[in-house]
């Protein structure tokens, strides 16, 4: 029996699957990734592959005249949600996710996110399959401006920031999405901001060394979570080859 294969989706050079791609691999994953922003293709449907993820980037949800992709993505989202197949979003994603299938983002009122926040979870975080491994007081890589607002009929918040915004949720049975970085080191973080003012750069620098002092517990303490995605795709997928045999 071959891998189970995801499809991952990226938006910018410097925001890559990175400890994700790392953790999949190691649980016996294999993907391919589409290059959005330099004109790779967005498919219909996710025929050949058993679980769609799409990573973040500095756009928009709704900046599709600029980034003509996200508009595949998003049909491609719905698509894969609707039908049952295993998604993961992460910041763009969870936000792509959210407005494809009925929701809303808007730009955070109180201002931009960056840094480590710690992330709560709801009961429904508590008793989820995936995220129910985040431990108490565990902290996110946070870069992003924007927020879900609303989110789409019948998905489930699975954990909040300490301020209320939505950081985690459940939109199908099979289909999550994380507002901040789980999979993103210190070294690209340092990557991220390049052209902005001294004020900005000092204020990257300073959540740069509070990231690199927390690395090994931000991989423990997300490291459970792509495993656990992981796993739902390997079972999806040993149910549909069940299924076609």
């Amino acid at each position: 029996m071959s891998a189970p294969r995801l499809l991952i989706i990226q938006h910018e050079d410097d925001c890559p699957p990175e400890w994700f791609g790392e953790w999949f691999r190691q649980a016996g994953l294999a993907f391919d990734v589409i290059m959005g922003h330099r004109g790779d293709l967005v498919p219909d449907t996710l025929t050949g592959y058993d679980g769609l993820v799409v990573l973040g980037g500095e756009m928009g949800a709704y900046d599709d005249k600029r980034h003509p992709w996200l508009t595949p993505t998003k049909q491609l989202i719905a698509t894969v949600v609707e039908a049952g197949q295993c998604f993961l979003g992460i910041c763009l994603g969870h936000q792509l996710a959210t407005v494809a299938l009925g929701g809303q983002v808007i730009v955070n009122p109180a201002g931009q996110a960056k840094g480590l926040t710690e992330v709560v979870l709801t009961d429904a975080g508590r008793a989820d399959s995936v995220i129910q491994s985040i431990r108490d007081g565990a902290q996110s890589i946070q870069w992003n401006s924007d927020i879900a607002a609303s989110l789409p009929a019948g998905t489930v918040a699975l954990a909040t920031a300490p301020d209320g915004t939505v950081q985690a949720a459940r939109f199908g049975a099979r289909a999550w999405g994380v507002q901040f970085h789980p999979e993103t080191s210190p070294r690209v973080f340092a990557s991220w901001g390049h052209g902005a003012t001294d004020a900005v750069r000092e204020a990257n620098t300073t959540a740069l060394r509070q990231i690199e002092a927390a690395e090994s517990a931000l991989r423990a303490d997300w490291e459970p979570v792509a495993r656990r995605f992981a796993e739902v795709v390997r079972q999806a997928a040993a149910d549909s080859q069940l299924a076609a045999s």
